[in-house]
């Protein structure tokens, strides 16, 4: 019977310091392939050890690869790694009171491209609203929808065109949810197309003395709503005329801003109004969570 080979112990494996997390670098050791000779008894195959260690190597960087990126994964919803720090959705939905309104609501926000055709925008913050809870802040059926996440806190602001000619409400509702809670949101609002339903509009901010004024339930065009998976939140957006007209064909953004929209609301640009303006707002938001979650503890 031919002697079988001891087989060797893999050399100690040092972590590799360019990561953060404390789990080893996993390990794997190439032995020499063996095929069979006409007796059976056993020999290297020497002409195809380079090709099949090769194809073993790449799998193993794959597969760090895909390990590297569930930690990132995890710890954009979970942790960063570090006990005592705070999580980035903790952090997320501690925002509301401890970052400035102006950095969540911007006084002035560009929006370079937002327009119809790629046209440049500027908005201005013509009011805030205080923050609140969600008690008369959204229609019946919208706030059935949400009331499965809660509502911890709703900030508002709402914003005219360069112009004065639309005007934009954009919020943003913190819920009391965790990050399997928001998941299940937004896979049923994609699902259900619970973000394309007119008889689910955020309601707008309006306020006296500013050309937003008449912005009233009926004065609703275009509309967005975005919930987000990594943070407790959920940003929204809704747009229509300064001049208080009503609307008898809201319309939601995304179809708004289609080529070939013929709607008052698609021709005046009001989808990308409410789009553009929501985009940048999340946009921001996501910028003030990181700092958040990168100060020390």
């Amino acid at each position: 019977m031919a002697s079988t080979a001891p087989v060797r112990n893999p050399a100690p494996v040092t972590p590799d310091p360019a990561l953060s997390w404390s789990a080893t670098r996993p390990f794997v050791s190439f032995g020499e392939p063996e095929g069979y000779d006409g007796d059976a008894r056993p020999r290297p195959l020497r002409g195809r050890g380079v090709s099949q260690a090769a194809a073993a190597a790449a799998c193993l960087v794959l597969g760090l690869g895909l390990i590297s990126g569930a930690v990132t994964g995890s710890w954009l919803v979970g942790g960063s790694g570090d006990d005592g720090a705070p999580s980035t959705f903790a952090a997320a939905g501690s925002l509301w009171h401890s970052v400035p309104v102006d950095q969540l609501f911007p006084p002035t926000v560009q929006g370079q491209g937002a327009g119809p055709g790629g046209a440049d925008r500027t908005w201005t913050r013509v009011a805030v609203a205080p923050d609140s809870g969600c008690k008369d802040a959204f229609d019946p059926l919208l706030r059935k929808a949400l009331a499965p996440v809660g509502c911890e806190r709703l900030l508002r602001a709402t914003y005219t065109d360069a112009t004065e000619s639309y005007v934009t409400t954009v919020g943003l509702l913190f819920t009391t949810a965790d990050a399997p809670g928001m998941t299940a949101l937004a896979n049923r609002f994609r699902n259900e197309r619970l973000d394309r339903r007119s008889d689910l509009m955020p309601l707008p901010y309006a306020a006296e003395g500013t050309p937003a004024a008449g912005f009233g339930a009926r004065q609703r065009a275009a509309w967005t709503v975005s919930v987000l998976t990594e943070a407790p939140v959920v940003v929204y957006a809704v747009s229509g005329w300064a001049d208080g007209r009503g609307v008898d064909d809201p319309q939601p953004a995304g179809d708004a801003m289609e080529a070939g929209a013929t709607t008052a609301a698609a021709q005046a640009g009001l989808g990308n109004e409410a789009k553009g303006l929501a985009d940048r707002v999340e946009r921001d938001f996501r910028r003030n969570v990181r700092s958040a979650s990168e100060q020390p503890s």
